[in-house]
């Protein structure tokens, strides 16, 4: 009898357990299923009385539409560039848009209406760019027999960019390219438009070392995904309608596009005849860009160059190094360094006058001005540190750009000293400027 009663208080005591087990394991398995769940289906729901609750539906955003295909933008560009020696004539040696010290300089106001290219066209496609500029930024990258001679002020009219492109849907599965008008030039790791740029004022390279546009014929064969083939003719060095010598240059290389389009590769040459009156002494622009994303804050630029003047028989070379680092969606820490050649003097120099550069592109006799100095058989090196700052901006603004640097430049030879009238072999300049989007 003891065995018997200890048999049936046994099976109590495991029917209970059995029962605490699957009612925990019920109630376990509808708190993972919780939690695996946390948007309810549309399906009605139980609430703990039994009452049915109302139908609870998973909110679908709706798509975000594609961005379109015309756009009419612009941008205002104004700045200043301080020289604590504060030169006699007012000039930042080897600078060209930021050239004037301790002015303020009204750079740049652009209007641009443009249709682009769908960069996923199967067929045929096509669009346009129209951009217009009025700004100080103009009396350098005028292109000859096109409002180049318009006015003398300090802030002029220019049409930058105007021309026609295709795509085609032949040779490769990429495609071709086309481009018909003028166009910025495809060479350095900095533009004329100032949004893309990392400081205010610009390289060795950019001023010196490069077209700043080309009017004629552009083409680019899509190869494969990673591979790109640039051609082109046009009537060379920023000449549209009038042409310095009546000839015809070349422009053309590759692009590469790496790891995901992480790290991209753009080598471009630019030859022929550039010399005002001679046609048959060419002029050799090169310039290599490689931009590699290191991670998704970091990200390094180098831009190698290398020019030859038949003529003068004078090449200028160099390097530029670009680190760049985005703290947070509103402030880029920026760093440039620069070194480059100008070999027998050839290439960098400053211009008085509004109009003197475009005057020597054009080969016009300009009366003798002491302050139109050259640098000398010179190598130059120049330090740049800045900040980009991007405040958030009511609508209908597009954005604004706050861009504080200081620079450092200095000639590494001896023998000249090229800065403040020829006098120093360093200059320090501290720049502001600030590019207001619509």
């Amino acid at each position: 009898m003891k065995y018997i009663s200890k048999l049936q208080s046994f099976r109590r005591v495991a029917a209970t357990c059995a029962v605490a087990l699957v009612a925990h394991a019920s109630f376990s398995s509808s708190g993972y299923a919780q939690q695996a769940t946390p948007s309810p289906s549309p399906a009605t729901l139980k609430v703990s009385d039994g009452k049915e609750a109302k139908e609870v539906k998973k909110v679908v955003l709706p798509p975000k539409p594609p961005e379109p295909r015309f756009k009419l933008y612009g941008w205002i560009e104004g700045g200043i560039t301080g020289n604590p020696n504060s030169p006699v004539d007012n000039h930042n040696f080897g600078h060209l848009f930021t050239d004037r010290a301790n002015e303020p300089l009204l750079n740049q106001v652009v209007i641009t209406a443009e249709r682009t290219l769908d960069s996923n066209a199967t067929g045929f496609d096509w669009g346009f760019k129209f951009q217009f500029m009025y700004g100080s930024d103009a009396r350098y990258i005028h292109s000859l027999g096109l409002l180049d001679l318009a006015t003398n002020d300090r802030v002029q009219p220019d049409i930058v960019e105007a021309y026609a492109n295709l795509h085609l849907p032949i040779l490769t599965a990429g495609g071709l390219d086309l481009k018909v008008g003028k166009f910025v030039t495809l060479e350095g790791a900095e533009t004329i438009d100032p949004r893309t740029n990392v400081f205010y004022s610009h390289s060795y390279i950019f001023n010196f070392g490069i077209p700043f546009n080309n009017t004629g014929a552009q083409a680019v064969l899509h190869a494969t995904k990673w591979l790109d083939i640039y051609a082109g003719i046009n009537r060379g060095v920023n000449t549209s309608i009038n042409d310095n010598n009546q000839s015809l240059a070349f422009e053309g290389g590759v692009g590469l596009n790496l790891l995901d389009g992480n790290l991209t590769v753009l080598a471009i040459t630019h030859a022929g005849p550039e010399t005002p009156r001679n046609n048959h002494d060419w002029r050799y622009l090169n310039d290599v860009t490689t931009t590699w994303k290191v991670t998704k804050q970091f990200t390094s630029i180098t831009d190698l160059n290398l020019i030859y003047d038949q003529g003068a028989n004078a090449y200028g070379y160099g390097v530029a190094q670009y680190f760049t680092y985005s703290v947070n969606d509103w402030l880029q820490l920026g760093i440039r360094g620069e070194i480059w050649r100008d070999e027998k003097g050839f290439y960098v120099a400053q211009f008085r006058a509004n109009n003197d550069f475009i005057h020597i592109e054009r080969g016009d006799n300009i009366p003798f001005d002491p302050s139109n100095l050259g640098g000398g058989n010179t190598t130059y090196l120049a330090i740049t540190g800045g900040v980009t700052i991007k405040p958030p901006m009511p609508k209908p603004v597009a954005g604004l750009l706050i861009r504080p640097e200081v620079r450092y430049d200095r000639a590494l030879t001896d023998r000249f000293k090229p800065f403040e009238q020829n006098t120093s072999r360093d200059q320090w300049t501290i720049g502001f400027d600030a590019v207001l989007q619509f």
